[in-house]
């Protein structure tokens, strides 16, 4: 859930307006980047921030009025687009929540908004770099495993994916070297490119709990890549013979070059056909853990904002 700041102007997260209180949270008019910059709350109006806030029984800190009609902070809307993708950037990294403090991002973001620092974020550059542009630091390469380890590694599990069995050569960290730093080789273990992009920060007892639901989908992955392997190697030995029949024959067009080519085509179209099978099988298995994962993160959050 987003909410509009009255002072600057940006839509963002809830959870920027959100304090707590003695009894129940607070909502303020503004967000926390402007409170922090001294602006007061109760100097501003916020129609749907307090509108909320009744509904949720939670203390509304600001304007019991209509929003009225003035100039945002942030005046120009494709700024305050780039400041809102920036903010959102550092609320869903937990990697730079650890090294960078909220009062720091903000008070980067706040130096921004005012000319002190002459820079924008850009929505074309990636987050680190607008961090670094704007003065902040956080360390993205937290993995240090060197090359012996990572050979020993591989030769461990056989090259083989130690979460659904297929081909791998990535070294993950079971527990995510973001959150733990833990780079000693009890924490490392074998998984495919794949695995290893969805796992990603994914705590390591989470993955195996929803890895372990669908084994049988993994036996399935497996039996895809080797088909493919199979199918794939007999079509690059098939074209080889084209063209080295084609070469001793010194012609294009013949009755038995064009046979082949069209046993080749219909190969290909069967390897295309089971590629794309295997490709949506990929997808929903990939959905699984990202569904599993957010359930598992909002079990952790009761309330809405």
């Amino acid at each position: 859930m987003k909410f509009q700041c009255s002072s600057c102007g940006l839509r963002i997260n809830s959870v920027h307006f959100k304090q707590q209180g003695l009894m129940n949270p607070k909502l303020t008019s503004i967000c926390d980047i402007c409170l922090q910059r001294g602006q007061d709350a109760n100097d501003f109006a916020n129609l749907a921030v307090q509108t909320f806030a009744q509904g949720l029984l939670y203390t509304f800190v600001g304007k019991s009025m209509a929003d009225s009609e003035h100039d945002f902070l942030v005046n120009k809307k494709e700024h305050r687009k780039r400041y809102e993708a920036f903010i959102q950037d550092y609320d869903g990294n937990s990697l730079a929540q650890q090294q960078l403090s909220r009062h720091d991002f903000n008070a980067a973001v706040i130096a921004s908004e005012s000319g002190q620092t002459d820079f924008v974020p850009q929505i074309d550059l990636t987050f680190a770099e607008n961090l670094e542009r704007l003065g902040l630091q956080v360390n993205f390469q937290l993995n240090e495993v060197d090359y012996i380890d990572r050979e020993r590694i591989r030769a461990k599990y056989h090259y083989r994916c130690q979460y659904c069995g297929r081909r791998g050569r990535s070294v993950d960290h079971k527990d995510p070297v973001s959150l733990s730093h833990n780079n000693d080789f009890a924490n490392l273990i074998l998984s495919c490119q794949e695995c290893n992009k969805i796992k990603s920060n994914m705590p390591y007892d989470l993955f195996t709990k929803l890895n372990e639901q669908i084994k049988p989908i993994n036996q399935k992955l497996v039996k895809y890549e080797n088909a493919l392997a199979t199918l794939q190697g007999e079509f690059e030995e098939r074209r080889r013979k084209l063209a080295a029949t084609a070469h001793l024959k010194g012609v294009v067009n013949d009755p038995e070059l064009n046979a082949l080519r069209k046993q080749n085509k219909k190969l290909q179209d069967a390897i295309d056909s089971l590629a794309s099978d295997y490709r949506e099988l990929r997808l929903l298995r990939e959905q699984h853990f990202m569904t599993g994962w957010k359930l598992a993160e909002e079990q952790k959050t009761p309330d809405i904002i």
